[in-house]
């Protein structure tokens, strides 16, 4: 069993949504490997796949490499992804499968508070990151994470990152606020967290307000 890390916390409708949404990706990923999957849901809300068949272990390797996902131990120097849970004074807390904190002088982002660092970056709350295990000298972000963020502030283009939204149902609302054509794509940061690509002459917080109404959900701007 591999347990992903991006989090399916809507309820509802869109609880049953998110979670077809998931059997197909997973479906999509593992293609024409030799293999039969189910996908639950554990009680802190991280989605779980159990994979059986003769490609079993080639598949289970797909899905982490994919998805990132929650274990059981931790080791120092190790690399892993949690979720987005919280915020204050003293930096990051992500969940992942317990609570980790980034302390603020670890998150290696620049100058600010960690509220200010979230939305400058545009950090809608559970958004999966990269982090680096340190028990004693304390955790961090990685660097390939700060490198993907530091990423959008210097690119050309404009985002407007949302969460509690599969990609189908982002692209569907900037379609129905008649936006299809002012945005590059939709990029897949987690199952239900998504970041808008804008073209280089949309401006991203005039799109957030167009799409907002449509959509109940936190959306943040990552203007460079």
């Amino acid at each position: 069993m591999v347990v992903l890390a991006t989090k399916i916390y809507v309820e509802g409708d869109a609880r049953e949504r998110s979670l077809d949404s998931l059997r197909s990706l997973v479906g999509n990923a593992l293609g024409d490997l030799d293999v039969e999957f189910e996908v639950g849901l554990r009680d802190d809300d991280f989605p779980s796949v159990t994979v059986t068949g003769e490609d079993a272990t080639v598949a289970r390797n797909v899905l982490r490499d994919e998805w990132g996902t929650i274990t059981p131990q931790f080791e120092d120097g190790e690399t892993y992804v949690g979720t987005l849970e919280s915020w204050d004074d003293d930096g990051f807390v992500l969940d992942a499968g317990e609570e980790v904190r980034i302390p603020a002088d670890n998150l290696g982002l620049g100058p600010g508070t960690p509220e200010q660092v979230r939305t400058r970056f545009g950090l809608v709350q559970h958004v999966p990151m990269r982090f680096v295990y340190d028990e004693a000298d304390g955790h961090a972000l990685a660097d390939s994470e700060r490198d993907r963020l530091f990423d959008w502030t210097r690119a050309e283009t404009g985002r407007v990152n949302v969460n509690s939204a599969t990609r189908a149902e982002v692209r569907a609302t900037v379609n129905r606020a008649g936006h299809a054509r002012d945005i590059v794509t939709v990029e897949r940061l987690g199952l239900l967290e998504q970041s808008i690509v804008c073209r280089e002459e949309t401006d991203p917080p005039g799109l957030l307000a167009s799409i907002g109404e449509y959509l109940p959900a936190e959306l943040l701007c990552v203007v460079p």
